[in-house]
This record gives C-alpha cells, structure tokens and sequence, in this order.
C-alpha cells in the first residue's frame, strides 16, 4: 500500500514538473511601437514587467505624416528594464506610397497607414529569436493589457483580444460606454505580421462561418478578455499633444479643423474630444463632442494606484 501510494506521489510530482517546465519555457514578449511617449513607456514597462520577459519597441525615423524625425527612444532612460529592451529602428519610409503633389485628406490618411503597418511590421523580423510557443503581444504603446489576473499559459484558444478601459487627458478620465480593443496576442506559431495581429476582428466567428476561409480577419478561435486592460490616450501637454496630433494617423483630419493648441486646451479644461467614436467615419457627426466621466482610481493598474503621489499632475481629484 505504501509502494503504491509513492508511485501515485512520484506520478503526480512529475505532473507538476511538466506543467512547470512548460509554462517555464513559455516567454512573453511585447511589442509596441514609439514617437515620442517617455512617460506613457516608463508606465507601460512598469505594469508589464511582473509578466513580460521582452519588450520590443520598434520607432521610425518617419513620423505618420511623413515628416522625418530623430530618434527619441533612449535605453538609459529606463534603467531598471534595460535588460529587457529590444529597440528597433525602420530607417525608410514604404516604398508604395502615394507620391504626388497635393494629395487628399484621404490619400495622406492611406499613406498614415501604410507607414503604421511598415513600422509594425518591422517588428517581426525581430522575432526569430523565440520559440513557436511564446506569445507575442502587440499595441500602441499607450494601450496596456491588463496581466494581473489573466495567465496567458492558461489559454486554449489561437488569438488573445483584451477589451480595454479608454482614458483621455488624465489617467482617470475615461470616455464611458466604449469597448476598445487595443492589446492583441497569439503564440508566435500563429503570427503570420504584426499587422495581421492588429486587425483580427475584435469578435470569435463560428467554425460554420465559410467566410473565415478566405478572410484573416475574421477567426474562429478568439479569446476576449473582460476588464483586459487600459488605453491611456492623449497623456501629453497641450504643445505635446498638437505635435501628436500634426504627426498621428489622422493628422489630415486635425489640419482640416484648423485646430490649435487653444482649442486643445479648452476640449483638456472641459473634459470632452472633438469627435465621436460611435459615429461612422464619413458621417456629419464625426465630429460631435464626447464628454468625458472621471472614475475611481481603483479602476488603475496596481503600479499606478501605489505611486499616486508620482502621478498627482495627471489624475483629478
């Protein structure tokens, strides 16, 4: 009985070995991309660093609009991570631009585009380095997935989508009623870019669904993650936020606003942004104010609520 009960104690410890050396040699890596947000990375690695073996930051030496830029990403600005840190320079912009005079505000947004998905797709040619069974996450670097209670080891399905909290301004002004769906993860088995990662659908399809066959945006194995994170928009200084906004994505659209750096300071003073989510992009509402809410601070990432004296200038009391 006691031989027996021993082979029963061996077997179950060897169990265990295996769970452990498994989820051992699982790595995480993130990856994100970089302009100029010091504050927002030293936050981001701070959060992440309990769960994270690698960080990859990719930066260009083209802002989205296209105007060339120096490198603002400095290692020895984050000391306590530098091990850590793998920084990546895109030293070109994309070969198939739109190139002519005059372009449109649809057109310089395409070109917006195709420059995010150079700078992002960048990034994978880094990951020769790790194994088909680490997982690779990828967001801007302002969006945050929430790994305090969420084990990436325990998941089964193929892609990871973390529905997150959205805050404007200030680390605890938040645009209510949204789900974003910032973070986005998978093993690097399933990883076919960066890009492909970033615009999965924010949904799970039916395995019945035959669209999925011809779509890599639509999958069928899809994990989404409640309380998934943080996106902490626009945490800048109104001269911070006017060059962001002259060099992002939609820098066309802020130029036919004809805003300034007045008017970013009257939308920070009265707690709304200048357009609305839930409209369509081509809609005449698109441009509605949003009201933001201020919400508890026990809403933040466990980094932020034990250092909130450090943060005294970004969170209203």
């Amino acid at each position: 009985m006691v031989e027996q009960n021993s082979e029963i104690i061996l077997t179950i410890l060897l169990i265990r070995n295996r769970v452990f050396i498994s989820l051992k040699f699982m790595r995480v890596i993130d990856t994100t991309t970089f302009f100029e947000e010091n504050m927002i990375m030293d936050i981001r690695f701070n959060i992440l660093n309990p769960y994270v073996d690698k960080f990859i930051v990719c930066e260009s030496l083209f802002t989205h609009s296209g105007n060339r830029k120096k490198i603002n990403f400095n290692l020895n600005d984050y000391p306590k991570f530098k091990d850590k840190i793998i920084h990546l320079v895109l030293e070109k912009d994309p070969d198939n631009l739109i190139k002519k005079d005059n372009l449109s505000t649809q057109e310089k947004r395409l070109n917006s585009i195709l420059r995010i998905k150079a700078q992002r797709n960048y990034i994978t040619n880094s990951l020769n380095e790790f194994s088909p069974e680490d997982y690779i996450i990828h967001s801007d670097n302002d969006e945050i997935p929430n790994l305090e209670k969420f084990d990436l080891g325990m998941v089964k399905k193929k892609f990871v989508i973390f529905n997150q909290q959205i805050f404007y301004y200030k680390l605890n002004l938040s645009l209510p009623r949204l789900n974003w769906f910032g973070s986005k993860a998978c093993k690097l088995k399933y990883l076919r870019s960066i890009d492909f990662l970033r615009n999965i659908k924010n949904r799970e399809y039916s395995f019945f669904r035959i669209d999925t066959l011809f779509s890599d945006k639509k999958q069928n194995s899809v994990e989404l993650v409640k309380n998934g994170g943080w996106h902490f928009s626009n945490l800048k200084t109104y001269e911070e936020l006017e060059k962001k906004y002259l060099n992002d994505e939609n820098h066309a659209e802020y130029e036919l606003q004809k805003s300034s750096i007045k008017k970013i300071k009257d939308n920070v003073e009265r707690k709304v942004i200048p357009y609305n989510y839930q409209a369509k992009k081509n809609s005449p509402d698109r441009f509605n104010e949003t009201i933001l809410t201020k919400v508890d601070t026990a809403t933040l990432p466990e980094y932020i609520r034990n250092n909130i004296s450090i943060f005294k200038e970004w969170i209203i009391e």
